[in-house]
């Protein structure tokens, strides 16, 4: 085993077990790291804004980007040093979009397989309050990737851009599990489980599925799915039997996505401003998107990554280990999902 490696499980080892102990003794136990670190620095979340286009300060255009799986991965990200998505932080900036009058159009970037059922619903959730408050045109610019619920916070938008080449589409719903009950039987190891009843532990990898516990979990799907269904219906005014038709589970390329109704233009990011300042009346509009400062946090994190070689093996391996130690089988509406 080389140097990384050794260095690797060292360091998931000290996160694993090790911060609980470093939580007792900075009593920070009901603090999440991340917000513990700004107590100590005296450092606030700030929503720093970079200007893409100049323009006019009171007609503003803002660029929100969703780059990344969409789930709040909670302390794990500070840990990675992940510069993808953060749930929270886009939470905020659709809040400040809201807030801010001077705010006449949103782009909203996706390059996303998709993620949480909720995480992607708070999204929607969102944009449709946007809409309904402050009446500003939302247009999505699709990156290599808009697939599930990258496709279901970009439906409610007013238009969609799309290349050619995107994966989109995969409208549906999924959960998984791993059963390891026949592997542990060929190692002789047995699981002792005592619960209050039949489905305490429903979709647990320790035993086999029954057909009550695959009823359950498959009612639960199909409620989300309809929903899925629904957003899809309302955000591209489309009958609910020919969503049906495309909603199938399956992935579309952009050209497919447009002939089908997904969407609507082929073009990039500055294709989608460019329209909405010609179409909404914006021309002169400043352009701007939010980007964040480095935090103690984060700084922790790229010293992390350079020991373990960036975006090595390794640190793929401890990043994967932190983000789903303590996550259960849950709903997605993900493409690609293990």
């Amino acid at each position: 085993m080389n140097a990384k490696r050794w260095i690797a499980l060292g360091i998931t080892a000290f996160l694993l077990v090790g911060s609980t102990v470093i939580s007792g003794l900075i009593n920070f136990s009901k603090v999440k790291f991340s917000d513990a670190m700004v107590q100590v620095m005296g450092e606030e979340s700030s929503l720093e804004r970079t200007t893409v286009q100049e323009g006019k300060e009171t007609s503003q255009i803002a660029v929100l980007k969703v780059d990344g799986a969409i789930q709040d991965t909670g302390e794990a990200s500070a840990f990675t040093g992940s510069k993808g998505y953060n749930h929270k932080q886009f939470l905020k900036q659709l809040d400040d979009v809201k807030k801010d009058t001077t705010v006449k159009g949103v782009v909203l970037y996706v390059n996303s397989p998709g993620g949480g059922v909720v995480e992607s619903k708070q999204i929607y959730e969102k944009i449709k309050d946007i809409q309904k408050t402050r009446n500003i045109p939302i247009y999505t610019s699709m990156g290599s990737m808009a697939a599930s619920g990258g496709y279901y916070i970009s439906a409610p938008t007013d238009k969609i851009f799309i290349d050619e080449e995107t994966l989109t589409g995969s409208i549906g719903v999924i959960m998984q599990s791993i059963n390891y009950s026949k592997l542990a039987d060929k190692y002789g190891v047995k699981f002792e489980t005592i619960k209050t009843g039949p489905y305490k532990d429903i979709m647990s990898g320790s035993r086999e599925m029954t057909e009550g516990d695959r009823k359950i979990l498959q009612s639960m799907v199909d409620d989300s799915y309809q929903r899925f269904l629904k957003v899809v219906a309302d955000g591209r005014d489309m009958p609910m039997e020919k969503v049906k038709k495309v909603a199938d589970g399956r992935v579309y390329n952009g050209s497919q996505a447009v002939k089908v109704g997904l969407a609507d233009e082929f073009g990039y990011t500055e294709d989608a401003i460019a329209a909405m300042k010609k179409e909404k009346g914006l021309t002169g509009s400043k352009v701007y998107e939010y980007s964040t400062s480095d935090s103690i946090t984060s700084l922790f994190a790229t010293k992390v990554q350079s020991l373990l070689g960036g975006g090595s093996v390794d640190a793929q391996m401890v990043q994967h280990i932190l983000s789903n130690a303590q996550n259960g089988p849950r709903l997605m509406y993900m493409y690609g999902e293990e």
